[in-house]
């Protein structure tokens, strides 16, 4: 059991950001994009800090490293976020799993991690379904999505697969916390930065009325901890954990469905259950 503990952790992780996508995009429904972001950061950020030991004890290196990590995911979350406030929340939800494709790659080639059969059935399965998510562009409610939103999801699942490989490197040589710690310190300051320069309004009002900024946040620190700590772990694998992360599709499909209102999904739904039999398939 505990030698398969990070296999929990990531699922919990998958589970969890299929629940932030759909807090994601009903928390833009009454605040603007980068009043999110910024209030998002900030919160996890304070969350983060009364669990956060040792954190000036990293090697000097690690805190330029983090900052790149932090900038990735900076640049990450305004593509992810912009698209997702366009694109509806089911088809979001299956081309954010185009990260598996980009993670392999990084994994095979820069981790030097190996794939045997089962892994490379599961990989062409889940293409297959990315393939079928995107044969029909138009539904009964005209939800065809611009091609500027997808190719902005697709750098974003780039972007998000280098910062997985990133942790899974530097949690060798510094702990959960203190990645976490500086890790959201460099992101507020990154979306801080952004706002002066760009003469970006926000209102503090949004962290009073908004209650789903909060309870984003309070997940994203939670879940975040858990991947950091399967990072952590000998066993675990960038190309296995990508897949497992997976999970989150059903939850962003039944928040589609249930709370969102939107068609196709049936057909969605029949594309991601191919995607996770090749994750299940992957970890036979």
């Amino acid at each position: 059991m505990t030698a398969n503990l990070w296999i929990l952790l990531v699922l919990f992780y998958g589970i969890s950001k299929g629940v932030r996508d759909g807090l994601k995009k009903l928390s833009m429904k009454d605040s603007s994009l980068m009043e999110v972001l910024l209030f998002h950061s900030l919160l996890a950020f304070l969350f983060t800090v009364p669990f956060s030991k040792d954190i000036f004890s990293m090697p000097t290196v690690f805190y330029f490293l983090i900052f790149l990590k932090s900038f990735v995911i900076f640049l990450a979350w305004i593509f992810s976020f912009r698209s997702l406030n366009k694109m509806p929340l089911s088809y979001f939800g299956i081309m954010d799993m185009s990260r598996v494709v980009f993670s392999t790659c990084l994994g095979l080639f820069l981790l030097g991690e190996t794939m045997d059969i089962p892994n490379i059935v599961g990989l062409l399965l889940v293409l297959l379904g990315l393939f079928m998510v995107n044969i029909k562009k138009k539904s009964a409610d005209n939800e065809n999505t611009n091609k500027k939103y997808v190719f902005l999801t697709l750098l974003a699942c780039l972007l998000n697969a280098l910062s997985g490989t990133m942790d899974k490197i530097y949690t060798k040589y510094v702990t959960p916390g203190q990645l976490q710690f500086w890790y959201m310190f460099f992101m507020v300051v990154l979306y801080i930065i952004y706002v002066l320069a760009t003469h970006t309004p926000v209102r503090l009002s949004v962290l009073r009325t908004n209650i789903w900024i909060w309870v984003l946040s309070i997940l994203f620190v939670a879940a975040d901890r858990a991947l950091f700590v399967a990072n952590s772990m000998e066993a675990s694998q960038v190309t296995v954990m990508t897949l497992i992360k997976q999970s989150s599709v059903i939850v962003t499909i039944l928040f589609g469905k249930f709370i969102f209102k939107e068609q196709r999904i049936m057909y969605r739904l029949f594309c991601s259950l191919i995607i996770l039999a090749g994750i299940a398939v992957s970890l036979i």
